[in-house]
């Protein structure tokens, strides 16, 4: 996910073709996302950090469900796994995809510029002690995630044409009026689906951004005939998008479900060629990603600086609390909505445990400890110049990366823009058609503007989804941990048939 106010690739994604629409829309939208983002991500001043209140409550949450869940993030590990490779499905299950597919699906939203981006950005500020951070803080969003995808199945809705539309709109909707607050749940729900609609939208433009910002970089300087082409390429990302999305979930589940695998698995085993690469390394890379994640010099604020960094990026990466990922996940085929929050839980582990840890290792051992945590900000160059180290013609093997997690990533945040916009506006065939061009287009004019207060107001957005999912979360948790109860005590008698 983008992270506008601080990230290098925002600041620098200013393509050369650039039009003079991209001046108007920072002009029309500076004073709107300064003022949002003022109120979102408010801070408050601890020792020499600022500490966002919207950070806190995201990690309150998860360590709350972890806690409540009793473990949920171990204990329902391995059944998970059990799930998503189809050992617990059964035939005429209701729903549009699969376990694995609506897995894949949520994924690619999730797996992103951020996974190379973002770690770079924690590394070369907080220093290798943030990794840590990052993977603590993917490891709590687990018992999160469970919680609003198993919450995204349970109350979903059949739609008229037969697929069925979920998350937290739904939850907080049907879910707060069983519960004898049904003002409060349809007014947090109407909250959620402006905020992921309008969110979608900016998200779509950064990653349409990105890819060609990464286009320009693999085949030419700032300046080349490449990098005035944004209209162009704009325009053969959106068609590439609309043949997708125009299919609706099934097909957008189709494609992610090869997609996802094969993008995962170029850039993890880029990674760990890099990591074997450098072996020698590794157990120096490890020792100071421990000591700095405590150690006061880690950053500017010291351990609470690092700490923050970490749980922030981890925030931004595998979007554990705020609730979009719920949309994916509830298009599964089940009669068990636990089922897919157990699916759900792999989720920040592929993303923030697995690929996001390879990235800091890559860094770590790729360059030299003067050249991290430096309190200068790097993003995306900092990681590419940690693999040319080793493979000196991989950055452009990295663009290619780069460009296919902005692909899914636009593909997915159209899914969920959308059933944001169907939750407002209805289910019709025009309704859907409609948000799916304007979602394209939106797409061109990502590749030939600016885009800092887009994306400022953007990650505004998404934050704010955090603090309406999360009052639906605690409101339904006793119901969920029933739910969950009563899941393993039918597990355990289907066992004991056996």
């Amino acid at each position: 996910m983008p992270n506008a106010p601080s990230s290098p690739i925002a600041a620098a994604a200013e393509p050369a073709g650039s039009l003079p629409i991209g001046q108007l829309i920072d002009q029309q939208f500076q004073w709107i996302a300064d003022g949002f983002s003022g109120i979102v991500m408010v801070s408050v001043p601890v020792g020499d950090v600022d500490l966002p209140l919207i950070v806190v409550w995201l990690i309150a949450g998860a360590s709350f469900f972890t806690v409540y869940l009793g473990g949920i993030n171990l204990r329902g590990f391995r059944h998970a796994l059990r799930i998503v490779r189809g050992l617990e499905d059964e035939k005429g299950d209701p729903g549009d995809v699969s376990h694995f597919q609506a897995l894949t699906t949520a994924v690619s939203g999730t797996v992103g510029v951020g996974n190379i981006a973002h770690v770079a950005v924690a590394v070369s500020v907080g220093g290798p002690g943030a990794a840590f951070w990052l993977v603590v803080a993917g490891f709590l969003g687990m018992a999160s995630k469970f919680a609003e995808c198993a919450l995204g199945v349970k109350y979903r809705r059949q739609n008229a044409d037969g697929s069925f539309s979920g998350g937290p709109m739904y939850f907080l909707t049907r879910g707060l009026a069983d519960r004898g607050w049904p003002r409060l749940g349809r007014g947090l729900a109407l909250y959620y689906g402006v905020c992921i609609l309008l969110g979608s939208v900016g998200i779509g433009m950064f990653q349409a951004n990105q890819a060609f910002v990464q286009f320009v970089a693999a085949t030419g300087e700032q300046g080349s005939f490449a990098a005035d082409q944004g209209l162009f390429f704009g325009l053969f990302l959106a068609i590439s998008v609309a043949a997708v999305i125009l299919g609706g979930i099934r097909v957008i589940a189709s494609v992610t479900s090869r997609l996802v695998p094969a993008m995962a698995a170029l850039y993890i085993g880029a990674g760990l060629f890099v990591i074997g690469s450098n072996f020698d390394r590794l157990p120096d890379a490890l020792s100071r990603i421990v000591a700095q994640a405590f150690s006061p010099e880690g950053a500017a604020g010291g351990a609470l600086g690092v700490i923050v960094l970490g749980f922030r990026r981890a925030a931004f990466s595998n979007e554990a609390g705020i609730g979009s990922s719920s949309i994916a996940h509830s298009a599964v085929k089940t009669k068990e909505p636990m089922t897919q929050g157990f699916v759900a839980m792999l989720e920040p582990f592929i993303d923030t445990v697995i690929v996001c840890s390879i990235t800091a290792l890559v860094i770590t051992t790729g360059l030299e400890a003067h050249e991290l945590g430096t309190g200068a900000v790097h993003g995306v160059e900092l990681t590419s110049a940690a693999f040319a180290r080793v493979v000196s013609w991989f950055p452009p093997v990295l663009s290619v990366v780069v460009f296919l997690f902005a692909y899914s990533t636009l593909i997915s945040w159209s899914y969920y823009g959308l059933e944001g916009c169907v939750y407002l506006f209805g289910s019709s065939r025009g309704v859907r058609i409609t948000f799916n061009l304007f979602y394209c287009l939106c797409a061109i004019v990502g590749c030939t503007t600016t885009l800092a207060a887009i994306l400022k107001f953007a990650d505004a957005m998404i934050f704010a989804m955090a603090f309406a999912n999360l009052i639906g979360l605690y409101f339904l948790a006793p119901e969920l941990r029933a739910d969950l109860d009563s899941y393993w005590a039918r597990i355990r008698a289907r066992k004991a048939e056996a």
